[in-house]
């Protein structure tokens, strides 16, 4: 279980500021918790403080009653995984390389028959069977994404927490990494914390929403509980309109100009 408990954090990047402001969260288990919000709404900080990225100015934030400050970043690697918005890799590496990386905490990058058996593994849930020595850049953004969440499904953590993975896709590849994200928790028992833009997307396949304004938590539910006009309107400083979609609400917030 991942519990946060009164975090609070401050500080600058790219000249803007980042706030969190007295964050308390219990971390549904095996299942998906979207966080929702605009812009600087604290959302990846949060992440990032989840994940001992960034250390908070106070509060903690416990593993099965463990501060993550204690664990070490071997064992933490071991279970959390985190895939940012952002992948900074400045070597040429195929699919196989990259996936192998996923293995590393548990390896030290000395892979033996397990290790390969996981990639192996990882590679056949994300589709990419066939593209193992292609390289990242001559594949679609799709295929590059399905790439990455493999390295994190070869990493083997019961939680993992995702920035943003619908950012540069399409909507075919969109609905289709959703898809993905939510098979993580149905059929590999995952627990997944994933920061989304798309409401309709959180609405859709998360079990869990936190929505967040200026560094704080305003509402937390299930979709229905969150996804209402009452809410969004506040979160979003916009004039939202919900209506019911399979049984979710989903968001109208454009109105047709004919």
């Amino acid at each position: 279980m991942i519990e946060v408990k009164n975090i609070n954090q401050s500080y600058t990047k790219h000249g803007k500021k980042k706030i969190l402001e007295n964050i308390n969260l219990v971390v549904k288990e095996k299942a998906i918790t979207a966080l929702i919000g605009s812009n600087g709404a604290g959302k990846s900080t949060l992440l990032g403080v989840m994940s001992n990225l960034i250390p908070p100015i106070s509060g903690e934030v416990l593993i099965d009653g463990v501060d993550i400050k204690d664990i070490k970043a071997c064992e933490l690697a071991k279970k959390i995984a985190i895939l940012k918005q952002t992948h900074h890799i400045n070597i040429r590496l195929t699919v196989k390389d990259l996936v192998e990386f996923g293995r590393f905490p548990h390896s030290g990058g000395r892979l033996n028959d397990f290790d390969r058996k996981k990639v192996k593994e990882s590679l056949v849930y994300m589709n990419l069977t066939g593209m193992e020595n292609r390289y990242l850049d001559e594949l679609s953004g799709g295929q590059r994404q399905r790439a990455f969440i493999a390295m994190i499904l070869a990493q083997d953590t019961p939680y993992i927490f995702l920035d943003e993975p619908l950012n540069n896709l399409d909507i075919k590849y969109s609905v289709e990494m959703m898809k993905v994200i939510k098979s993580l928790v149905t059929e590999l028992d995952k627990t997944v914390i994933v920061v989304l833009h798309d409401i309709n997307f959180a609405s859709a396949y998360a079990d869990h929403i936190v929505a967040m304004k200026n560094g704080r938590i305003i509402s937390e539910g299930s979709p229905k509980q969150v996804i209402t006009k009452e809410v969004l309107d506040e979160v979003f400083d916009h004039d939202f309109n919900i209506v019911s979609h399979q049984g979710r609400n989903a968001c109208l917030y454009f109105d047709c100009v004919s």
